[in-house]
């Protein structure tokens, strides 16, 4: 007696969503081929289709329960002959001539029973349809797997996912990747990211196993206009306002590159007030799925529970990996508006003003730059010490004082507002920015600024950075970095003629855009005036104040 195994794996499923919701799931039918030997009408009656729900996570049957009906084929794997013929019940898997029983595993090598397999060892077979044997083992068609690499035995993770095997790993930066690691790791022991209740987007407070929180993490698909965005409120403006939905100046759907492009622009001008922030790749079940990515998940976990040879052949276990920004978590840090309000009653002392005022300016200068459209005075934060004088068991601390520039999703816009807002900056309504730039500020940036090459570098690895994303556009980046470029020329014009921030925000908007008969020219740069045009924005937003 011949027997012949077919497989509809998940991937095949789940491409024909009409076969899904007939089926449901996983599908092992099993032929039987007649032979001369006795018994065989009776094997063919006792064979059964058994189905495996892929919707809610739980086993049918057409006649049985299905763990019974394995466990009673496992019964007569030793059985003699006539006593499989007389009950009809046999183990499905390949039969010799001397009806001894024999499995081959996917690959066709032949394999000895294990207890940890409840199905057959089913495998691929290519057009041909003919039976294995030792002979074409090794010539017969089998399934291209590019994707899974690796042992077959490998420990795979919940979030993992074998299309990329250099996914959050940064060799040149091991504490990143060392801090990705502990929340991977908090992730498949159960320690889950919890939701920010607060903002417009679906952001998570990332743990390690302790419980200690260690980032923040923004899905891509779950910004404020991205389609798994779980806040009702922007479903509401998004259906019952959709001419005012979203920034006209924006790239939707873009905030996570903005939060990594504002820590890139933050590393490269040494300011050091933007955490260090980098586009990775998490998942975990408080995240918002689609219902059919959690049931698919829900399906695969059984499956790989009760026949792990049959959960080996697939890609990826759990949960989609969704790709966003995950920046680094400051701690004690408060928002800006709670001690501004502080420092009207109770002012800084002259040393700790002074230090204030300059990590002030890194602020104004980033922001300026990226033409940060959301900076208000809740999403920058400041850490205030006062200083303590020694005591038992403790030392004497000096006042400190650091700020933190996080919420830079709203960034880097292709275009100067001009529509019906003007999105200001709120630090400019600040007393201190009405303080010149400090010597210091431009000791810091006003050479690099003011270098066309290092100018360039910033866009390269902006550029770079940027490709990563799927609806990458060469022509609305180029739009978005002659805004970026104008920016950086008003800075350097205001560091030089000594003015405050809030005459820098006063400057007119200008864009510096490459010349379009110099693109592809062999040399990095000639000068200024022949690289690039400028070119100043005439109109203006309705409202000027907002």
């Amino acid at each position: 007696m011949n027997v012949k195994t077919k497989c509809f794996s998940y991937c095949d499923i789940f491409q024909h969503s009409d076969k899904m919701a007939q089926n449901g799931g996983l599908l092992v039918d099993v032929e039987v081929e007649p032979s001369k030997s006795e018994g065989v009408e009776s094997v063919k009656e006792g064979l059964k289709s058994v189905t495996l729900g892929a919707v809610g996570g739980e086993v049918n049957s057409n006649t049985k329960n299905m763990f019974e009906e394995v466990d009673a084929i496992q019964t007569y794997q030793n059985a003699s002959e006539s006593d499989i013929g007389e009950v009809g019940r046999q183990r499905i898997n390949s039969v010799t001539s001397n009806h001894s029983i024999r499995s081959y595993d996917s690959t066709g090598v032949e394999s000895a029973h294990s207890g940890e397999a409840l199905l057959p060892d089913v495998g691929y077979h290519g057009g041909g349809g003919g039976r294995v044997t030792p002979k074409n083992k090794k010539t017969r068609g089998r399934e291209n797997t590019p994707l899974i690499r690796g042992s077959g035995n490998r420990n795979r993770s919940e979030y993992e996912d074998l299309d990329d095997e250099m996914f959050n790993n940064w060799a040149n930066d091991p504490s990143f990747t060392d801090l990705i690691r502990e929340a991977e790791t908090a992730i498949d022991q159960g320690v889950y990211p919890t939701r920010i209740y607060q903002g417009s987007s679906g952001s998570y407070f990332v743990k390690n196993v302790e419980g200690k929180t260690i980032g923040v993490f923004k899905p891509k698909d779950e910004e404020p206009y991205g389609r798994l965005n779980p806040k009702w409120t922007k479903w509401m403006h998004r259906m019952c306002c959709p001419c005012c939905f979203g920034r006209s100046c924006l790239i939707p759907n873009q905030g996570y590159m903005s939060e990594a492009g504002a820590s890139l622009v933050d590393q490269k001008l040494n300011l050091n007030v933007v955490p260090k922030t980098k586009v990775v790749k998490l998942a975990s079940e408080t995240f918002n799925y689609l219902r059919i990515d959690v049931e698919k998940s829900k399906a695969k976990k059984l499956v790989t529970e009760h026949f792990p040879k049959v959960g080996r052949k697939f890609n990826r276990l759990g949960l989609p990996p969704k790709k966003g920004s995950f920046q680094v978590f400051v701690e004690n840090f408060k928002d800006a508006d709670f001690h501004l309000r502080k420092f009207e009653s109770d002012p800084l002392d002259p040393d700790t003003s002074k230090d204030f005022q300059q990590q002030f300016e890194r602020l104004v200068a980033l922001d300026y730059i990226i033409r940060n459209t959301d900076r208000g005075n809740d999403n920058w934060l400041i850490n205030y010490k006062k200083s303590k004088a020694a005591s038992d068991g403790e030392d004497a601390t000096s006042t400190s004082i650091d700020v933190a520039a996080i919420d830079n999703g709203l960034a880097f816009p292709i275009k100067h507002p001009d529509s019906w807002r003007a999105y200001p900056y709120h630090w400019a309504w600040l007393p201190y920015a009405k303080i010149p730039f400090s010597q210091e500020t431009k000791d810091l940036i006003l050479d690099k600024i003011s270098d066309m090459n290092f100018v360039q570098d910033i866009c390269d690895d902006m550029c770079g950075l940027f490709m990563t994303d799927k609806g990458f556009d060469k022509q609305m980046f180029e739009k978005q970095m002659s805004v970026m470029r104008g920016q950086i020329l008003n800075l350097s014009q205001a560091l030089k003629d000594g003015k405050s921030p809030l005459q820098l925000v006063q400057m007119p908007s200008v864009f510096v855009e490459r010349s379009r008969g110099h693109v592809g020219t062999s040399e990095k740069f000639r000068n200024f005036s022949n690289t690039f045009t400028q070119r100043f924005q005439k109109k203006a937003p309705f409202f000027s104040w907002c």
